[in-house]
């Protein structure tokens, strides 16, 4: 595991997201309307966390044919140690992730997959303990709905429902080698120049957290807590 790596897999991404608010960053990092599908249920016992590189894979339209073309597989080319994002065009009801999929990614060492979109097969996942997180799953698979277009290039993933919305949730951008955080509270997105930022931040913000929590479970109450340790 890298250095930064090391870092940043001690904080949650609740504990990430506040550094980067702290830092300017409108979304917080936070690449909502996912959730994790595998291993176990969303209500489940069983979590999984990621924290590692992005490797980033652009989907469109199957028909649309000024897209550029992949030579191969992008499973079959990932980098190893990575977490694969994909961003499916908005509103997709079909899946771009399965369980042949899921093979494949662990085979090559990938880490996990965050799909801004579809998965299926989700007891082939969960039964492989390979992590995934998605918007949703369905029964139908890529064809003949969406193609892969692009592996490693900048993706700008867009909340779900807001696409014509002037005042809706930021977009949050992911660049290949970005830093991916997921679990069960969700996923977040660390850009590579920010981490020993962020990382300064999330443990001052874990230290006070930590001085709230001895105060309120004293019974000092959270108003008082807040205003003492945070200020407010």
């Amino acid at each position: 595991m890298s250095v930064q790596a090391n870092a940043l897999s001690v904080f949650s991404p609740c504990e990430i997201s506040d550094a980067l608010i702290k830092l300017g960053i409108p979304h917080g990092g936070y690449i909502p309307d996912i959730s994790m599908f595998s291993p176990g249920t969303p209500a489940g016992m069983q979590s999984a966390r990621v924290c590692a590189p992005a490797y980033t894979v652009k989907m469109v339209p199957a028909d649309d044919d000024a897209s550029p073309k992949l030579s191969a597989h992008f499973v079959d080319t990932v980098t190893p140690g990575s977490v694969i994002v994909i961003d499916a065009p908005p509103g997709t009801k079909n899946a771009v992730w399965g369980g042949l999929m899921t093979a494949g990614a662990q085979a090559r060492g990938a880490v996990g997959v965050v799909i801004s979109g579809r998965c299926r097969d989700l007891a082939e996942h969960r039964a492989a303990g390979f992590p995934v997180f998605a918007r949703g799953h369905s029964t139908l698979g890529q064809r003949p709905f969406v193609r892969p277009s692009a592996i490693n290039v900048p993706l700008v993933i867009i909340p779900e429902g807001t696409e014509k919305s002037s005042s809706a949730f930021p977009s949050t951008g992911v660049l290949p080698g970005d830093w991916i955080l997921a679990d069960e509270d969700g996923v977040v997105c660390v850009p590579q120049a920010l981490v020993n930022q962020v990382v300064e931040l999330a443990t001052i913000g874990r230290e006070i957290d930590a001085r709230c929590m001895d105060d309120i479970k004293a019974g000092k109450g959270i108003q008082a807590s807040f205003l003492k340790y945070r200020g407010k």
